[in-house]
């Protein structure tokens, strides 16, 4: 279910810091092409990947509840059985919206964050929905 286009332009209005669940230090994975994207938008990219130390010049972190401050929004990069998983670390983190890449949905993990009050987007690229709404990181005074 694609998010229409004033779900998602409110999501990315408060949005400056991205935690990208997954993201791949390999420049050929979809993962790193997003984070690219949104980090020459201006986007502050926090990778989480307990595999990776640093990636696109950020360090990275093994998990959501390891990131210092706070996450405006988490995008997810995870295999479909994670889903579930990301989403609780989501709402665990206080993250106040949750983005599901392609082909990624879940109805438990829909249910869990609209119970905890998050925006949830399934099934849909953020760089995508960034480059149409032509959209800008929030000031650090919005988020």
């Amino acid at each position: 279910m694609h998010p229409d286009l004033a779900a998602a332009e409110r999501i990315l209005g408060r949005t400056r810091r991205i935690a990208v669940v997954g993201l791949s230090p390999d420049h050929r994975r979809t993962s790193y092409g997003v984070a690219v994207a949104l980090q020459r938008r201006g986007y502050e990219i926090v990778p989480v990947n307990p595999k990776a130390d640093e990636v696109l010049g950020e360090k990275a972190w093994p998990t959501l509840a390891d990131v210092p401050g706070t996450i405006d929004l988490v995008d997810v990069f995870r295999r479909q059985e994670h889903v579930d998983g990301v989403v609780q670390e989501a709402i665990a983190a206080g993250a106040p919206a949750i983005w599901l890449q392609e082909q990624l949905t879940s109805v438990d993990g829909r249910r869990s964050a609209e119970a905890a009050g998050i925006d949830y987007v399934e099934d849909a690229c953020l760089a995508v929905f960034v480059a149409v709404l032509n959209a800008q990181p929030a000031s650090a005074t919005t988020s």
